[in-house]
Order: C-alpha cells, then sequence, then structure tokens
C-alpha cells in the first residue's frame, strides 16, 4: 500500500497561522474560515511586494517548526507504516524549506517517512538532482493507492492513476469545489481518512 500525503493543511494547520501572520504583518484581518482561495495573495489581497514578502517570512525555519500539528496525524500515519504501508510526504514547499520540513516530522514522531519537495505549484527556485525534490517526470513514475490533499490545483497530478483513491481534506478553500470524481471523498478530520484506508 503506498500513501501519498501532503503537508501544509493536512499534517499542520499552516492556513490558520497565516491568518494571524498577515494580521501581523499588514494588519489585514481575515479568519481562518473565510480563507476561500488556496491563492493566498488572492484570499489576502496582497500586493505583488506584500505576497512576496509573507512568503519569505512564512519560509523562514523557526516559523515553519511553530505550526500545529492537524488532530491525529502523525498518529494516523505512524499506525499506517506499523502495517507495513509506504507513505510519502509529497509537499509543495519550496526545497528551500527542506531541513525545516524535515525537522518539523521528525519533532512530531514521523521520522519514518520520506518527504519530497515537488514543484506543484511553479514556484520554486528549483534545487536540481537533490534527492528530495521531484521533478515531474519523476513523480509521475511514482504510483500510489491513496492520496490525501487539500488543493484543488493539486488534484490534475493525480490523473495519470485513476483507481486512486484520493481523501481531500475538509478546508475553507476547498469546499465550494467538485471533487473530480467517484475516487474523491471529503474527510473532516484524521479518523475518518484512517477509516477509509483500508
Amino acid at each position: 500500500m503506498k500513501i501519498y500525503v501532503d503537508f501544509d493543511d493536512c499534517l499542520c494547520e499552516t492556513a490558520r497561522h497565516f491568518s494571524g501572520f498577515v494580521e501581523e504583518l499588514f494588519d489585514i484581518k481575515v479568519p481562518y474560515e473565510n480563507i476561500r482561495f488556496f491563492n493566498l495573495q488572492k484570499t489576502f489581497s496582497l500586493e505583488d511586494e506584500q505576497y512576496e514578502h509573507l512568503m519569505i517570512e512564512a519560509h523562514k525555519p523557526e516559523v515553519l517548526l511553530s505550526y500545529d500539528e492537524t488532530p491525529g496525524a502523525s498518529m494516523t500515519i505512524n499506525s499506517w507504516i506499523d502495517k507495513g504501508y509506504d507513505v510519502s510526504i509529497i509537499t509543495g514547499r519550496p526545497g528551500s524549506a527542506y531541513d525545516a520540513s524535515r525537522e518539523w516530522l521528525d519533532r512530531h514522531g514521523l521520522d519514518r517517512v520520506r518527504l519530497y519537495c515537488f514543484n506543484k505549484y511553479g514556484r520554486d527556485s528549483f534545487i536540481k538532482n537533490s534527492e528530495f525534490n521531484l521533478e515531474l517526470e519523476d513523480y509521475y513514475k511514482m504510483h500510489f493507492d491513496y492520496a490525501v490533499e487539500d488543493s484543488p490545483l493539486a488534484f490534475r497530478f493525480f490523473e495519470h492513476l485513476p483507481e486512486m483513491k484520493v481523501m481531500v481534506f475538509d478546508r475553507p478553500w476547498n469546499q465550494g469545489c467538485d471533487l473530480p470524481g467517484v475516487n474523491y471523498r471529503r474527510c473532516p478530520d484524521w479518523d475518518t481518512i484512517r477509516g477509509l484506508v483500508q
């Protein structure tokens, strides 16, 4: 059994943190529940310069390490590994965030999972030929039976695996989207996800 798990807003509460972070940086108040777009620049109505500043600040190691775990994430993933399942964390974070992301996983008891930085959204200054960055052609050689993902923009990366079951972690920015097919299931929490992986 091979399982793909996204990092931000599946393993940890990134958007909840961003809501407070944007208020702190720019005095722009958008409660977590009102984050309607995966595109944070659009969500917070940021100018290009503000958005760039936000992304630089948000990817500092001390900030990445401060994100709260989504309840039940590490327990569920470790239960899968105990059963012999192969779990990969595939994040759209830039390669420069790898070390802090790896440390976050280790601190949360997820030292047995592999972590890959995959340039899902075309915004990485990609580190070529590293062990942890996935080129598009390498990603498409991988097979997964299940995926846990919150971003509708990432669904296109599952089209080559028509049998894969996708657990869509229910978040404000994906509640208005139509799920692409019968293999997609909206899940409110990790307990639900754990029950669907058989």
